[in-house]
């Protein structure tokens, strides 16, 4: 009888960690997509960073998360047709952005900026001095000779955007948020645990119901 309970037991346990583990693994996986999205990227705006076709994940910020240097997926109100577009963002609200048509400054800081293709159209853009609105983004792409960005704009609260409009902001390389990773962690450990404990229950199980099989009498001498 004590082997069975014990075997009754472990089943039951079984029957709770295996839901209970795939309850939290789909939470997990939930909650990566309920954060995250995957982008396919529209022309050539953002080469040499970014290229037509690459797909990519965007991961869903609140407008006070952006920061200088962010790759952002934005849509604008009254530009690109409505569709979202990736651009790098350069200055938020309160900062002086200025360029002599080639090198860019912010706050009177000199940005290093590796990501920029450079050619002769991009050298050859208009200068600009601006300050971006409370509120706002000054965006720029990072093939500056074939790009539809903030300068083209300037007379329009100085060629910035809506932080409102972020819609995310692109992850580099390969990334799971660490809540996804721990509660999927978890649901798979407790879903394992839970099938060890029910093939443990029904072994269990089916050697108390093995019939006892009776010594043989003694033999007189």
């Amino acid at each position: 009888m004590r082997q069975r309970g014990a075997g009754g037991r472990r089943r039951v346990a079984g029957w709770v960690s295996v839901p209970l583990g795939l309850v939290l693994v789909l939470g997990g996986t939930g909650y990566f997509f309920a954060r995250h999205q995957g982008v396919t990227v529209q022309g050539d705006s953002m080469e040499p960073a970014y290229r037509q076709g690459e797909h990519l994940v965007v991961e869903h910020i609140g407008a006070d998360e952006v920061r200088r240097g962010d790759v952002v997926l934005v849509r604008v109100r009254g530009r690109y047709q409505g569709a979202p577009v990736l651009r790098r963002v350069i200055g938020t609200g309160g900062d002086h952005v200025e360029s002599d048509g080639d090198r860019v400054t912010v706050n009177g800081k000199p940005v290093d900026e590796p990501y920029v293709r450079r050619d002769a159209l991009a050298s050859a853009a208009v200068p600009y001095d601006v300050r971006v609105p409370d509120g706002r983004l000054f965006l720029l792409g990072d093939n500056r000779g074939n790009s539809n960005d903030s300068r083209f704009s300037l007379d329009e609260q100085s060629g910035s955007v809506a932080a409102s409009g972020v819609v995310g902001r692109v992850r580099e390389g390969f990334f799971v948020p660490p809540v996804s990773l721990a509660t999927g962690g978890l649901g798979t450990v407790l879903a394992l645990v839970g099938v060890g404990l029910g093939i443990s229950g029904y072994t269990a199980r089916r050697a108390a119901r093995r019939p006892l099989v009776a010594a043989p009498p003694w033999s007189a001498a």
